[in-house]
């Protein structure tokens, strides 16, 4: 089984630089990278992870998803001087060209390639690539917003190509739409692409009608192209996390990837003058260990943006110690998503309900009421969540285990943040071994990882050794088809959160 996690930095990538002043492109600086790679050896993380040696990518790997005018055009600028590269730059919408661009924008999608050959060989399980110019802004045949080559998106082409994958989810956090990696993929159901960023009904840039929660994809990619706008700043931890609970990682897991690559922008942290978002670096920790989830753990995290130095370096660091399988720290702040995410999350739900089994019985089926009463929102909340959280899973074979888990027990344990974790696991469970263990992998992030498992002897010794392996921080099992839960599991876990919402604020996103 693969182990370990591999960094890669090159110092050669800080020598793109600006030559003029350009109060549009003068933010996104060398500093940027040899920052966060400071940070990483001020916490000593660099040293724990497997190093490994950016390359220049090739000609024929740009142009996977570049024209051959593009990349002729880029080469064209190394031996220009400053009044040429500062004209042919004007060409494109906020990106400058540096002698030695052409080069680090190649180094750039090596490294990413680098990092999907060490992480699809086996040589290690996760990695993240330290990289720029960025990528996911630039399109087939144009630069833009300060990225030259699309290096997640080469990135994802070159895997299908190289190991004949067939399912590759990329998870873009950055606060800026990926609108290159949208264009060259939208078509494409191989590929599911997820997007949140500041929108602002079209004002934030690129301001294209196209970045909006309406935007599912075209021909056989809809369904697989997944934006969800936030229309105003000031978005933190708690809207983070109920993006991921109510769309992204449903539909990730019923997607089903074969390896996970994120677009890793930090301009949607604090203090960012880009993003003026609130979400801490610690959000990034929990985000990523979601998206360890997924795939076997194949997972590679190659940076885009984020412009503030000390918010940066600091959520890189958080990044690499989850990657690393550190304990993940506390989520700070009021677990209450704003009514502004509450609305967006409800609209991409409603505009991927035809493409997503997981949300075909969300809205039509009528209430199932269950046999218990209605409790005051009082101190006893708690204690009714728990008999709750028995409940649904009671019976959850296969994919209801999905519904009860995302919809319903990780919101709430989110919200309530709690010291210890204890699951109890008897011989009767009806819940299969593989539900078992990402129950275990998923809240694994809470409470500084500190679980209790309690299992009866009764039990067998495979779901000892599958529970031991989850706590040790193994790659979580294969699921296989995904099934729509129950039309009983549905409507329990409906009226569920209609009873508590008034409590458990981040079961609101979800709708009635």
């Amino acid at each position: 089984m693969a182990s370990g996690t591999a960094l890669i930095y090159d110092e050669a990538m800080t020598r793109h630089k600006l030559l003029w002043n350009d109060p549009i492109c003068d933010i996104e600086v060398p500093e940027r990278l040899s920052a966060s790679y400071e940070q990483l050896q001020c916490y000593h993380l660099v040293e724990r992870c497997i190093p490994v040696p950016a390359r220049e990518g090739s000609e024929e790997e740009i142009l996977l998803v570049h024209s051959s005018e593009h990349l002729e055009a880029a080469k064209s600028t190394q031996t220009m001087n400053e009044e040429e590269l500062k004209r042919i730059s004007g060409n494109y919408d906020s990106f400058f060209f540096h002698p030695n661009t052409y080069h680090c924008a190649r180094l750039a999608v090596g490294a990413a390639l680098q990092l999907v050959d060490s992480v699809m060989s086996g040589k290690v399980c996760n990695g993240m690539a330290l990289v720029r110019p960025p990528g996911h802004h630039s399109q087939r045949n144009a630069a833009n917003g300060f990225c030259l080559f699309n290096n997640v998106a080469i990135a994802a082409e070159y895997a299908k190509l190289k190991y004949g994958l067939q399912r590759i989810l990329i998870v873009d956090w950055d606060v800026h739409h990926g609108q290159g990696t949208q264009y060259i993929f939208e078509e494409d159901p191989s590929v599911l692409y997820f997007s949140w960023h500041r929108y602002e009904h079209q004002e934030f840039w690129p301001s294209l009608k196209e970045s909006d929660y309406d935007a599912v994809g075209l021909g056989k990619g809809k369904g697989f192209n997944i934006n969800l706008p936030w229309n105003k700043v000031g978005m933190g931890n708690s809207d983070y996390l109920a993006a991921f609970f109510h769309v992204l990682l449903p539909m990730a897991f019923e997607f089903d990837p074969e390896l996970v690559l994120v677009s890793s922008g930090y301009d949607s942290g604090i203090g960012d003058p880009e993003g003026q978002m609130n979400a801490t670096p610690e959000v990034f920790a929990h985000l990523t260990h979601f998206l360890m989830q997924l795939a076997h753990g194949k997972l590679c995290v190659i940076l885009e943006g984020g412009y503030h130095l000390r918010s940066l370096s600091e959520s890189v660091c958080m990044t690499v110690r989850t990657l690393l399988r550190d304990p993940l720290p506390q989520v700070t702040g009021e677990m209450a998503p704003c009514l502004s995410a509450i609305e967006s999350i409800q609209n991409v739900r409603a505009a991927h309900k035809p493409y997503w089994k997981w949300l075909t019985c969300e809205v039509f089926l009528p209430f199932f009421f269950l046999n218990f009463p209605i409790l005051p929102m009082s101190i006893f909340s708690f204690m009714f969540v728990l008999n709750c959280f028995s409940l649904l899973l009671k019976d959850a074979a296969g994919n209801d285990f999905f519904s009860a888990a995302l919809g319903f027990i990780l919101p709430v344990a989110y919200s309530y943040q709690p010291n210890l974790i204890v699951i109890a696991v008897g011989p009767n469970r009806s819940l299969g071994i593989s539900g078992i263990s990402l129950l275990f992998g998923l809240l694994q992030g809470l409470a500084e990882s500190r679980i209790l498992a309690v299992i009866e002897v009764r039990s067998d010794i495979n779901l000892m050794q599958s529970v031991a392996k989850a706590l040790a921080g193994a790659s979580m099992p294969h699921f296989g088809v995904h099934v729509p839960p129950t039309q009983e599991k549905v409507n329990q876990i409906k009226k569920l959160r209609n009873q508590l919402q008034q409590d458990w604020k981040m079961l609101q996103c979800s709708g009635k």
